[in-house]
């Protein structure tokens, strides 16, 4: 470690420099390794909440808003666009362009309309991640990307399985265009994970296969096709294009003798790496799951039931005091003064101007001074996140209640989540604008972006200033939400009451969105409050 204490010197001079060019220097990171679903099944969770989640993990919109359901006339059409996760506002359209459309449904449900569409006032999510596969299934003459196939799936249906045969349906009818994708469904009742290609150069459709996750069960989706054996016999568990073996004889991935693997046909790729790996050991200690295995369990069962908190931790994660750990060599030597007062090594310890997000241009900075020095092994929780949220959905309430999404801004370990319920009406005004183009006030996004960001200058420093702070505003939440549901459950009684009565309330719905509306505006003002002590704290250190 000689070399460090040599050219730390220099390191620290350059460490923090640009921190606004990340989108240009991970470019090749982004899309390979944008994205991270994790999934229970409500025997999996200590209050029967079937979860999924998403990390929207690139440079993709921040603006979010609640769309409303609507009825139609039998001859309307629905609109296919491409280019919606880049706008700026709901009501810009720069980069949009309209592909086709097809016939629309008769109503629609309400739905959260966030980059990848989230979730519907039926308590159906959806979350996403980017698989890839090989190239060779790409047809660009298809009709839809990933989007917009959630969103029409939000938009008229209330199942899981009702959303992957729609699915299913649509690409067959009009095309698939995208590159490998898996989103994961989930309504009150279980979750799924469907990965779909396209079909190839000769036709504009596309392949697919569908595995639920047993109730019991953990399962993670983190950019690699992870289905493997499809047992179409039982369809409890497992659905598949009627094309799903065919396309794979056709385009020479399968031999058609050799055990069918839908991972390997596909993709081709070793079926998990640290991120699945890292998940599903933590759950199943007791598994000895092994990082260098050929291929792990689709899912397991969890050893301990997990609370919304559980999960949370999980999106967390830079695997601080494990082998993957980034920055783990970054030592310096601590010093104290001794009883003569003279000042001598007393320990080496991870530098305070190490953080768990180093660019590519600083991790080869480092690597240039020692071999090695760093070794990147992909977080759940990046600094290239624009948002993320984990869907809670549950059976035993209704649903304007008992679906919720447990939302935050930016990097997952440095903002704090706050409750959004699928019965909300609105959000605040500064969820209308994304700041990825220009810095903004305005822009909820930048509240939390820039403070951040400010705490990587000294994570030493900064830590101790962020995470208690995204401690105290999750303890407050996670520990007033009974008391805010009991409430809503009340007035929910009241609306039934009044609609009896001929009058038609939303006194639950204005409630939880007030509160919402409340908690997210305060955590807003709050991480601009922060930016600025950053500033002052920093101003010496970068």
């Amino acid at each position: 470690m000689s070399k460090f204490f040599r050219f730390f010197t220099l390191f620290t001079l350059v460490f923090f420099v640009s921190h606004t060019s990340f989108a240009q220097q991970e470019e090749e990171l982004f899309r390979n390794e944008s994205c991270t679903s994790i999934m229970f099944g409500k025997k999996a969770t200590d209050d029967g909440s079937v979860i999924t989640a998403h990390t929207c993990d690139a440079y993709y919109r921040t603006w979010l808003n609640f769309v409303p359901a609507q009825k139609f006339d039998s001859d309307t059409t629905h609109q296919v666009y491409w280019g919606t996760m880049h706008t700026h506002t709901p009501w810009s359209q720069e980069g949009m362009k309209l592909k086709g459309e097809i016939p629309q449904a008769k109503e629609t449900y309400a739905y959260l309309n966030t980059a990848y569409p989230c979730i519907n006032e039926k308590q159906m999510a959806i979350g996403e991640t980017t698989i890839s596969g090989k190239k060779e299934l790409i047809n660009k003459n298809g009709l839809f990307l990933i989007e917009e196939l959630e969103r029409i799936a939000l938009q008229r249906c209330t199942t899981a399985r009702d959303a992957i045969k729609l699915i299913g349906e649509l690409i067959k009818e009009y095309g698939y265009a995208d590159a490998g994708e898996c989103i994961t469904i989930a309504d009150k009742k279980e979750v799924w994970q469907l990965e779909i290609f396209g079909e190839g150069p000769d036709r504009i459709g596309g392949v697919w296969a569908a595995q639920r996750i047993p109730d019991e069960h953990v399962g993670i989706s983190a950019n690699i096709s992870r289905i493997g054996i499809l047992n179409l016999d039982d369809k409890n568990y497992f659905m598949a294009s009627d094309n799903v073996f065919d396309v794979a004889k056709n385009m020479g991935f399968w031999n058609g003798k050799e055990p069918f693997k839908f991972w390997k046909a596909y993709s081709g790729e070793k079926p998990f790496n640290v991120r699945e790996y890292f998940v599903l050991s933590t759950m199943a200690p007791s598994l000895n799951l092994k990082f260098d295995s050929d291929e792990l369990p689709f899912s397991v069962k969890v050893e301990k039931k997990v609370n919304i908190r559980d999960v949370a931790k999980l999106y967390k994660t830079t695997y601080d005091g494990t082998d993957f750990e980034m920055i783990r060599n970054l030592k310096v030597a601590k010093k104290e003064r001794n009883e003569n007062g003279v000042l001598e090594v007393v320990d080496t310890i991870v530098s305070s101007a190490a953080h768990p997000w180093l660019s590519t241009d600083r991790r080869d900075l480092l690597n240039s001074l020692e071999k090695d020095a760093v070794v990147r092994h992909r977080p759940i929780s990046v600094q290239y996140c624009s948002y993320s949220w984990i869907a809670q959905l549950r059976d035993d309430l209704p649903d304007e209640i008992g679906g919720k999404i447990w939302f935050g801004l930016d990097v997952p370990r440095l903002s704090p989540r706050v409750p959004i319920y699928c019965g909300n009406l609105s959000l605040p005004d500064s969820y209308n604008y994304c700041g990825h183009n220009n810095f903004s006030r305005q822009a909820a996004m930048w509240a939390f972006t820039r403070t951040n960001r400010l705490a990587m200058v000294n994570w030493g420093t900064g830590k101790q200033i962020v995470e208690p702070e995204v401690k105290k505003y999750e303890d407050k939440f996670f520990g007033e939400v009974n008391f805010i549901e009991n409430r809503a459950k009340e007035l929910a009684k009241q609306d039934k009451l009044n609609a009896k009565n001929g009058e038609n309330t939303t006194l639950c719905r204005e409630f939880l969105t007030d509160y919402s509306n409340a908690s997210l505006r305060s955590t807003i003002d709050r991480w601009w409050e922060l930016g600025d002590k950053l500033w002052i704290k920093m101003k010496w250190k970068f």
